[in-house]
């Protein structure tokens, strides 16, 4: 199954950084990087606000733990946002792309 995963991250660089990983590592066959983030969310009992980049990973179910482990060792929340939803269509040369991306 392809997926999405949503991963913010604390600014740009660093989306960039783990991005490089996830596609070295034929994790994610592309991510896409968008600035200019706000998020406001509830943080130890407070209502906290943050600038954040989000990071669109296009991968597959199968390599989910993988990123998950990845993304934990070169991110610098205590609990990172990694999400994963389901593609449930799609162009078929894309997500064929896809795979051919993560071999």
């Amino acid at each position: 199954m392809h997926i999405i995963i949503l991963i913010t991250a604390k600014d740009k660089s660093q989306a960039g950084k783990i991005s490089k990983l996830l596609i070295k590592n034929k994790l994610a066959a592309c991510v896409n990087i968008i600035s200019g983030l706000e998020s406001i969310f509830s943080w130890k009992g407070k209502v906290e606000r943050a600038k954040e980049t989000l990071l669109m990973v296009k991968s597959r179910k199968d390599k989910f733990n993988k990123i998950v482990k990845l993304v934990k060792s070169a991110h610098s929340y205590a609990v990172p946002e990694i999400i994963a939803l389901p593609i449930v269509s799609g162009f078929k040369p894309y997500l064929k792309w896809i795979d051919e991306s993560l071999r």
